[in-house]
């Protein structure tokens, strides 16, 4: 139970954009992008694949549950099995639902992959008692422990909100994605965190980008957004007008702040 693995597009998709303005008591910025372009406000994330990663994958993690079933598979045949049936899964939206009732339905949607992950990798495979493997691989994923940062992810968050750019979370991950971003101490690093269960709408629906974005109170040629996956993230981002970067291309996350958050280039005499 995570997200899906990356579909890598290209790097950036034009030129690095510069400061913009601050008005809410962060530094100041130029009002005017050094490469003549709109100044970016902000910056928007996707979560697994980009920010957060699994500690052990995927395959490895649902091989142990199944072997405790009775059940051994390899694990890559597993991740594999995973994959497919994730990229083929429809999008966890519950449009009209109250929130009590989404997140029954995003549990069921959740049972729904586990069981045909297993059935893709192994049709002959009986778990002994798949209620029970299915409650352990949720409450396991609900964890911080099941959870990382990935290299850089609180440097860059840290480097561009002391830039004076705000950030925001834009993920298809069910409600359980809170609680982990407070165990990883990512919580704080958002100025706002918009899920399917909030929009009403999952990538690559422009409504999620167009909700956290509102809530913002950014244009999308204002903004970027930084995701792993071509076609969620990536490309759907560009349609809206959004920056998009491919987070494969950067060397670090790190790095970031120094790409959308230049320091201004030195006049020579």
């Amino acid at each position: 139970m995570t997200g899906d693995p990356p579909l890598r597009a290209g790097p950036l998709d034009d030129r690095p954009p510069l400061r913009a303005v601050g008005s809410d008591g962060r530094p100041p910025l130029r009002a005017v992008g050094f490469d003549g372009r709109p100044p970016l406000r902000a910056v928007l994330f996707d979560a697994a694949g980009t920010l957060i990663e699994t500690a052990e994958p995927v395959g490895a993690t649902y091989a142990r549950f199944a072997r405790a079933q009775g059940v051994e598979l390899p694990a890559e045949r597993i991740g594999d099995a995973f994959r497919r049936v994730l990229a083929q899964a429809p999008p966890m939206v519950f449009p009209g639902e109250s929130a009590a009732r989404i997140a029954a339905l995003e549990r069921e949607w959740w049972r729904q992959i586990v069981r045909g992950t297993f059935r893709a990798a192994d049709q002959t495979a009986r778990l002994a008692d798949f209620d029970a493997c299915f409650d352990g691989l949720w409450e396991h994923f609900a964890r911080s422990e099941a959870w990382r940062c990935r290299d850089g992810a609180a440097a860059a968050l840290a480097g561009l909100r002391a830039a004076g750019l705000r950030t925001g979370l834009v993920s298809n991950f069910d409600q359980r994605l809170r609680a982990i971003l407070r165990g990883l101490g990512l919580a704080g690093a958002f100025d706002v965190v918009v899920l399917p269960a909030d929009a009403g709408a999952a990538k690559p629906d422009p409504r999620i980008f167009e909700r956290a974005l509102a809530a913002l109170g950014v244009e999308a040629p204002r903004a970027a957004f930084v995701g792993d996956h071509a076609e969620q993230d990536l490309r759907a981002a560009r349609r809206l007008g959004l920056r998009a970067i491919d987070v494969a291309s950067l060397a670090t996350l790190a790095g970031l702040p120094g790409i959308l958050a230049p320091s201004p280039p030195q006049e020579t005499r």
